[in-house]
């Protein structure tokens, strides 16, 4: 059992007790001991840890955790204090820019939107080092899949941005007509003047928060 320190203990019990998830935990403890993974061990759930479930305004999706050294760290598309900020997130930034008119962060480190019920939630929670995707279908996607299942039965509105088509595949888990759903393609170089440029998912999220009567998300960087 893991301890998140919020109620995703009670949401997600039982979860660690599946067959699936007892093979998973046997094959990460295998590449823990026998290859460079990422992130470190103690910060796999950070997200979860980061932003309780009843806290959960919206829901980013990423892939999986940055593969270089010191990056990832838990929060899908953040990296840690100090570190270059990648790609996919200065294109997030600059959208953000365009949306909001905030200026560009020097920071990566997304823990001030996590802490303000930003779910930042990756698909697969690990990564051989310089191997991206070398972890799935090892079980986290199964994972991952409940806890949308999860999200999807909470009485309260969420809104998912789903970036890209791993993301988007998500969007059948999500039935309840209650929670709103952002689709765009993703944020990296590859992708990013398909539609993430311009979808201004970051004022529209503000917005359905605001007509619920909830707390917009402060989108700067702190």
């Amino acid at each position: 059992m893991v301890d998140f320190g919020n109620d995703w203990n009670d949401v997600l019990a039982g979860e660690f007790d599946k067959e699936y998830y007892r093979i998973l935990r046997g094959f990460l403890k295998r590449e823990y001991s026998e290859e460079i993974i990422y992130p470190d061990m103690y910060d796999i759930f950070q997200a979860f840890k980061s932003t309780a479930y009843s806290d959960v305004k919206i829901v980013i999706v990423g892939q999986d955790p940055y593969a270089q050294p010191n990056q990832a760290h838990g929060l899908c598309f953040s990296v840690k204090p100090g570190v270059k900020i990648p790609p996919s997130l200065k294109n997030i930034y600059k959208e953000i820019n365009d949306d909001l008119g905030i200026p560009i962060p020097q920071s990566g480190y997304l823990m001030s939107w996590a802490k303000q019920g930003v779910l930042l939630l990756n698909t697969i929670l690990t990564v051989r080092k310089g191997q991206p995707l070398s972890h799935k279908g090892y079980g986290w996607e199964k994972f991952t899949d409940n806890v949308f299942r999860k999200l999807n039965e909470r009485k309260e509105p969420i809104v998912f941005m789903l970036w890209g088509n791993p993301a988007k595949s998500k969007a059948s888990l999500i039935t309840s007509h209650r929670h709103i759903i952002l689709k765009s393609s993703h944020p990296s170089p590859l992708g990013v003047h398909r539609g993430f440029f311009g979808c201004k998912h970051f004022s529209k999220a503000n917005e359905i928060l605001l007509s619920m009567n909830q707390t917009p998300i402060d989108w700067r960087i702190y």
